[in-house]
């Protein structure tokens, strides 16, 4: 099973509709224990894209399991309240996600195609697509229908990766500015350092429990 997940970002998703296709003009936004974000302008948005980058004491076997877990996946992602998948086929994935966000805001819901590709390299990338339309709006929830990201493990050893995690959305409804320019750094940051955490934990567990 081949899955995201932050999504959401959203909020472990939130926030374009630009393809990642054509390199964007980051800046460095935040740079803190290790882990750099960048912003861009998105043309004809009024929210910035994100972008996420680190490096973790772990194989890609280890961070791709802790995406394809769902359960473990919405605990480290930022902003999720709850994540479940909807259908699997190979090297597609579609995942229900919906986020916890600060009051004033209200919680956003969001079905997310994922699609994994696997290089000689070893390499991982996870693109994210949003499809509002797979299931049924939920009661109370808002949609989120427009969003696109990637996260990009590349093994730089056998026991480091570096990690690249993008993402662009346009959440439904009216989002403060200040939230909004606050998620863009935290939902990156956030993420990647509990990510990081999780899988350099599991990786010393399983480094002291080996015969």
């Amino acid at each position: 099973m081949n899955i995201l997940l932050s999504a959401p970002a959203l909020a472990s998703a939130l926030l374009c509709t630009a393809s990642l296709a054509a390199p964007p003009d980051w800046q460095l936004a935040k740079d803190e224990d290790g882990i750099r974000v960048y912003l861009s302008q998105v043309p004809g948005s009024r929210y910035q894209s994100f972008r996420g980058e680190v490096r973790i004491k772990a194989d890609v076997g280890t961070l791709s399991n802790l995406q394809e877990n769902l359960r473990v996946a919405c605990k480290w992602l930022y902003a999720c309240a709850d994540m479940r998948l909807l259908k699997n086929d190979g090297d597609d994935t579609w995942v229900y996600l919906t986020t916890a966000l600060p009051w004033p805001a209200q919680t956003r819901d969001m079905v997310i195609h994922v699609h994994s590709e696997r290089a000689d390299d070893g390499s991982l990338t996870r693109r994210l697509e949003a499809v509002p339309g797979f299931v049924p709006v939920t009661p109370g929830q808002i949609r989120v229908r427009q969003l696109k990201g990637t996260w990009t493990m590349r093994p730089e050893s056998d026991t480091q990766t570096h990690v690249t995690y993008e993402m662009q959305a346009e959440p439904a409804g009216d989002i403060p500015s200040w939230m909004a320019n606050q998620f863009v750094v935290d939902a990156p940051m956030v993420s990647l350092k509990t990510l990081r955490a999780v899988a350099e934990h599991q990786g010393l567990h399983n480094v002291e429990t080996a015969p």
